[in-house]
């Protein structure tokens, strides 16, 4: 059966998302925060396992028009659940509106889930409540300008959860995002890479990964495994597709660093669950004291933010002396992620090029410094 799905990603990484569909062979359609795509429960599995950078998969049930409440349970009561949903199936329901006239988002998802149940009962033969004490169903109810879309969450746990991260430390970057910002670099892993404030290492660790051809979804579950219709075989079968893909012969150059060895033995465990520990040289070191001998190479930064007066301070300090230990590297291509908008002026460089992202609801911007 083939399928209308959509992946959704954080704002700001559409473009790379439908690069990596169609990468994978699919025909895509963009809108902000989702790249839709056709396919069948193969396509399922194989997306789920191998974007990087997306957050979820879903399976686009109905889009319909709505400005009435009495349309809406119309409409999702009209849809033939008991295809979807076993009569024990558990389906949580999350509702969201954007610039819609229906707005109150618990309203729509209490009138989206008593037009399920109603249905469910009817189909099922059943009086009363359904007890739902069986595999989870995550369902979702976006209306924006009027128009809603009701899905089914295949992936369950957003799709950075890749497995590996146990341990990390303070206000971790996510990795679907770290994945993100390795796609607006050139590393394709034939190059030095540094991380100068590894934290609990995620950007080297994606970078391996990506380097290797690791598919980030190995190590983890997913939603649509749970599903009483979905075929078991298909996901053992892409494993095992995905094990023979890594690339095993490559040699990568990636170092990071942090000033606090703690961090850098979190980071190692998590390099070592991830299976990349190999690749990558950690060592306790201060920014201020970075050196090297290397012509040319990629350095990907996310120093701390600073958030009270006296960290801003600090952090600043942190930004200039980066800028002096940095700038003299003409040919290297440098990366720096931080909220702080006035970075510049600290680092004492102009970026070539600035990119607003979304780090959560934090508005962050990576600063590039290309190489000359």
């Amino acid at each position: 059966m083939s399928y209308k799905l959509f992946a959704t990603m954080a704002s700001g990484f559409e473009s790379l998302v439908k690069q990596e569909l169609q990468d994978l062979g699919y025909e895509v359609e963009t809108e902000n925060g989702r790249v839709f795509f056709e396919g069948d429960q193969e396509d399922i599995v194989k997306t789920n396992l191998w974007l990087r950078v997306a957050d979820r998969v879903k399976i686009l049930i109905k889009e319909f028009k709505v400005t009435s409440f009495e349309t809406l349970y119309d409409e999702v009561n009209a849809i033939d659940w008991a295809e979807l949903i076993p009569v024990d199936g558990a389906f949580p329901v999350q509702g969201k509106s954007v610039r819609s006239k229906l707005h109150h988002e618990p309203s729509i998802q209490s009138i989206t889930k008593k037009a399920i149940v109603n249905k469910m009962a009817e189909q099922y033969h059943r009086r009363g409540v359904l007890l739902e004490n069986g595999a989870t169903y995550p369902l979702d109810i976006t209306i924006t300008k009027d128009v809603a879309r009701v899905s089914l969450d295949t992936t369950g746990a957003s799709l950075f959860k890749r497995g590996y991260r146990t341990e990390h430390g303070a206000a971790p970057l996510k990795e679907n995002f770290v994945a993100g910002l390795l796609g607006l670099t050139k590393y394709d892993g034939s190059q030095l890479l540094v991380d100068p404030m590894t934290g609990s290492g995620t950007i080297p660790i994606e970078a391996a990964m990506k380097a290797r051809n690791i598919a980030p979804g190995m190590k983890r579950e997913f939603a649509y495994e749970q599903f009483d219709w979905f075929d078991d075989s298909l996901l053992e079968k892409a494993l095992v597709e995905a094990e023979a893909a890594i690339n095993r012969d490559i040699k990568l150059q990636i170092q990071a660093f942090d000033i606090n060895q703690e961090m850098i033995e979190i980071a190692k465990l998590n390099a070592y669950d991830a299976g990349v520990l190999h690749d990558i040289e950690f060592k306790q070191r201060a920014v201020k004291d970075f050196k090297t001998d290397v012509e040319e190479g990629i350095i990907i930064a996310n120093p701390p933010y600073g958030v009270r007066m006296k960290e801003i301070e600090s952090v600043r300090k942190l930004y200039k002396e980066m800028g002096q230990v940095f700038n003299p590297l003409t040919h290297w291509s440098k990366y720096i992620l931080t909220s702080d908008l006035s970075f510049e002026k600290f680092y004492d460089q102009k970026a070539t090029k600035r990119r607003k992202l979304y780090n959560g609801r934090l508005r962050t911007d990576l600063f590039q410094f290309w190489a000359k």
